[in-house]
């Protein structure tokens, strides 16, 4: 009997993709915790926080860019759309920035 490899859709490859941006930040929440404990330098706590705050910042983008692109466009001409959802997602980077 032959196997079948199963072939991951967008969504799940999107999903899986978003899940690892989580499982790097909280080793980077844990690093800050264990700054922390072990007494480091402030200026070593707060570079760990600054990469902390980025992390986020990236998660929420693609959380919000995905929300834009799957929900807020829907009924819309496929050009109208894509622009829109294309000014939507700048905006959004740069907020991030």
């Amino acid at each position: 009997m032959a196997t079948e490899k199963k072939v991951a859709t967008s969504a799940e490859r999107e999903q899986a993709k978003l899940l690892n941006r989580v499982r790097r930040v909280r080793g980077q929440l844990d690093g800050v915790e264990r700054s922390l404990q072990s007494g480091e330098d402030c200026a070593n706590v707060l570079m760990l926080l600054a990469a902390c705050r980025g992390g986020i910042s990236a998660l929420m983008a693609e959380v919000l860019e995905d929300h834009i692109r799957l929900h807020l466009l829907q009924g819309r001409s496929k050009e109208a759309s894509k622009d829109l959802a294309d000014d939507l997602i700048d905006i959004v980077h740069a907020y991030f920035k």
